[in-house]
């Protein structure tokens, strides 16, 4: 069994210019596993802390590498609960989560080089499956920001397209006929071309529908429709509407576009005005929690029962370890609930959540717009690892 040698820290720029980390731990092999640590600018009150990147850094090298030289490969629970046992914190507050999340996932990548796997299939032992899933997740595309994502005039973050197809290259050449669409539509209509954090087109619009218009336009154009799913996630804890109105704007989008994926209906503890809205709604839209679950059990646990949602996103920076990330994954699928494992609006050039969700069994991606390269490397290495079949 290889063991840890070294685990090497340094600060790099995400896709908005920002400080955040990456982190190797090298193998007494000679083999070693890196990443790059994302970061979220709306996040919930809920998630596991992140330090100053310095810190983490500092975290790393006098904390926990020390610690864990000469830990053997192939563990990651066991690793993951040294880890948290070194921080002794609910919140991973003092080593910070930035620094835990990057050598939990540094030492998933490191373990799986070292037993010759993908990391797919390392994260589908760590589930405790084997073999391929029965499904590739679907992809959900960022073609329109707003919110906090944004600097426009829209009161939510994120208009998605969900292409309905087998096939992730597939999905993929969809998503980018209709982008290029939208900014032909846009340009004609005389809107500024400008992008907001995620990639997404971030004009001024009339109001928090005519996205969804422009989009239904761009999707008659090319002839897909019945190939597309309309989703929005509204990041309502940034959203100053009254809760009747949004109920009215949520129902509208259902009746008028076909609404069928809403993530973050209202804020991060109405586990209640949540589950009014599934039910106002009904089974036919995914209501999805975010902020309001954090990818944490028993935020998850909490959402089931009030029955606030059918849907959850996942994202490991919100707790902080591979091997909590797969629980979360593993009871929200033991619900029924749809699983989609996404990205945050701090990016980085690592793709490790498509492994992520390919390797859980995710329904989705998410993983925002493909002009921007630190989205698309993660939609390119979905299509990687379905062609390599």
């Amino acid at each position: 069994m290889a063991k840890i040698q070294s685990i090497i820290s340094e600060v790099i720029k995400d896709s908005r210019g920002e400080d955040t980390i990456s982190v190797a731990v090298g193998l007494d092999n000679g083999m070693s596993g890196t990443v790059a640590i994302p970061q979220g600018k709306s996040t919930g009150a809920h998630e596991a802390k992140y330090v100053d990147p310095e810190k983490a850094v500092e975290n790393i090298k006098n904390i926990i590498e020390p610690e864990l030289r000469g830990f053997g490969t192939s563990n990651q629970e066991g690793l993951d609960k040294r880890l948290m046992g070194l921080d002794g914190t609910e919140n991973k507050g003092k080593l910070g989560a930035n620094a835990i999340l990057g050598v939990s996932l540094a030492y998933a990548r490191s373990s799986a080089l070292a037993e010759n796997i993908q990391l797919w299939e390392y994260f589908r032992k760590v589930l405790g499956k084997s073999g391929r899933p029965d499904k590739v997740p679907r992809i959900f595309v960022n073609v329109i920001n707003g919110g906090l994502h944004a600097e426009n005039n829209l009161d939510f973050q994120e208009y998605l397209i969900i292409p309905v197809s087998k096939s992730t290259k597939e999905s993929l050449d969809t998503a980018y006929k209709i982008i290029k669409q939208t900014e032909v539509m846009l340009e004609q209509s005389g809107k500024e071309i400008r992008k907001g954090d995620e990639g997404g087109f971030a004009p001024d619009f009339y109001d928090n529908f005519e996205p969804f218009e422009v989009l239904s336009q761009a999707i008659r154009e090319l002839k897909l429709e019945g190939k597309i799913d309309f989703g929005l996630d509204a990041a309502a804890n940034g959203v100053d509407i009254p809760e009747s109105e949004l109920h009215d704007i949520y129902d509208q989008m259902k009746q008028n576009y076909g609404l069928w994926y809403l993530e973050d209906p209202f804020s991060e503890n109405d586990f209640e005005k949540f589950a009014k809205l599934q039910e106002r709604l009904g089974k036919d839209v995914v209501v999805t929690g975010d902020d309001l679950t954090v990818t944490n059990i028993e935020r998850i646990n909490e959402a089931k029962g009030h029955e606030s949602i059918t849907g959850v996103i996942i994202k490991p920076n919100q707790i902080g370890t591979v091997s909590e990330s797969i629980y979360a994954i593993r009871q929200a699928k033991d619900l029924g609930w749809t699983v989609v494992v996404s990205h945050r609006s701090g990016e980085t050039m690592d793709d490790f959540i498509a492994d992520l969700a390919y390797g859980s069994g995710a329904d989705g991606l998410k993983a925002g717009s493909p002009t921007q390269k630190e989205r698309l490397i993660k939609y390119k290495r979905l299509v990687e690892i379905e062609n390599a079949q």
